[in-house]
């Protein structure tokens, strides 16, 4: 699994020009599930979502996560983060988890999280959805398990 994270001060998704999920500061997280992923890999990376210290303390230090700020969660599903660029111009997604396969995971994560204390909104897994991100510093972290 891969997670792409976004510090923000606001983030909100669409679909088909309507507002489906929406959180104020926190994180927004673009997840991707590959084909060998598996549950433990779903909860190793949403407790490493959750406790990740990337948010400023009193001193300006990157020194609090998510559970310490009390913020919250857009989780959207994004099978491109799976994408191998690595030769020719297009991208292979065979590494890419099937929908058979990456929805449970993607559900799972996203439980794991709210399991957490934190609210959660999330995106339409599989639709075309615009996504209005405000990151903040700004600071964008990988995570792959």
């Amino acid at each position: 699994m891969r997670a792409l994270l976004q510090r923000v001060s606001k983030a909100s998704v669409s679909v088909d020009g309507e507002t489906v999920g929406a959180i104020g500061p926190g994180l927004a997280i673009l997840l991707g599930v590959g084909k060998s992923d598996t549950e433990k890999d779903s909860d190793w990376l949403a407790a490493k979502c959750a406790g990740l210290r990337i948010f400023e303390d009193d001193e300006g230090k990157m020194n609090r996560s998510l559970l310490d700020t009390g913020g919250e969660a857009l989780i959207i599903s994004q099978f491109t983060l799976c994408g191998d660029a690595r030769k020719g111009r297009r991208p292979s997604y065979a590494d890419a988890a099937p929908p058979e396969t990456a929805i449970p995971l993607y559900e799972k994560f996203i439980a794991e999280i709210e399991n957490r204390g934190i609210r959660v909104a999330t995106g339409v897994f599989g639709a075309m959805m615009e996504v209005d991100i405000h990151n903040s510093g700004p600071v964008t972290i990988v995570v792959d398990t």
